[in-house]
């Protein structure tokens, strides 16, 4: 059996600095936001944020369920970080109901009295012939993404 990856990267430029945009990005309500309203993820009550000192690499924090709409239960990722460089950069890879492997790299680079978020993903689907329908479905969702943080980071209400 020959297993396929798919990959993609985007970028936005941001208007606040990058220690603002860490801590969003890294925070499950940031990701929420970013997600909203296509989708929502579970989380422990108590794990507010990923934080170096108390995320475990290499293993599994927690099953985080996806929620299209924020209700049905479509997917889930059992969340694992294997490096987080605070402040800067984070590159979770993890397994999920559909992916075999999922890999979300997020760098977040000052640029003047902005910052630079970067997500790169790469994935394996559990089903080969899927890949492009994941593809199409994952870079909607980070465009989504990029869009709510753009309009998080200008000041500017969400569409």
């Amino acid at each position: 059996m020959v297993e396929r990856s798919h990959q993609f990267e985007l970028s936005s430029r941001l208007e606040a600095p990058a220690s603002d945009v860490w801590a969003h990005a890294t925070s499950m309500r940031g990701v929420n936001r970013e997600l909203s309203p296509l989708a929502r993820m579970t989380h422990p009550s108590d794990l507010v944020s990923i934080d170096a000192r108390h995320v475990p690499l290499g293993r599994p924090v927690f099953r985080s369920w996806i929620l299209a709409g924020g209700i049905v239960p479509i997917d889930y990722d059992d969340l694992t970080f294997v490096e987080i460089e605070p402040g800067r950069r984070f590159l979770e890879r993890s397994s999920m109901l559909t992916q075999r492997v999922w890999e979300h790299e997020r760098v977040i680079e000052p640029d003047g009295n902005g910052s630079i978020l970067t997500d790169r993903v790469r994935f394996t689907p559990r089903i080969a012939f899927l890949g492009p329908l994941y593809l199409f479905v994952f870079r909607l969702a980070f465009r989504l993404r990029h869009r709510n943080l753009r309009h998080l980071f200008t000041g500017r209400p969400y569409p």
